[in-house]
């Protein structure tokens, strides 16, 4: 699965999850602390691993690693394999890596 957040996605998401910290609303604060500007919530990142699973009744449970920051505009590429394993990556830099989901029978 591919999906590309949108540059407001981090403000929706935050009001959505209660997540104000302003290394997700302010390129200028997440740049003082050393990010490359504003990223997304991790949280946010393990729902389109849930996602990528399709039929969402099926998901019995999801972890996940997270490894690396995502940032707005820039497309996120969610992998499962057949082994039940999934991963996220944008570009070169992994997300979410040794991600295990399992489904109800």
């Amino acid at each position: 699965m591919k999906v590309t957040p949108d540059r407001y996605l981090t403000y929706r998401y935050a009001g959505a999850s209660g997540d104000f910290n302003p290394i997700h609303l302010d390129d200028e604060f997440a740049k003082s602390v050393g990010l490359p500007g504003k990223i997304l919530h991790g949280l946010w990142t393990m729902a389109q691993c849930a996602r990528a699973q399709g039929d969402g009744l099926k998901l019995q449970s999801l972890s996940v690693q997270f490894r690396g920051m995502g940032v707005p505009e820039q497309e996120i590429t969610v992998t499962t394999r057949a082994d039940g394993t999934v991963e996220a990556v944008q570009g070169e830099n992994r997300l979410v890596r040794r991600g295990k989901v399992t489904f109800r029978e």
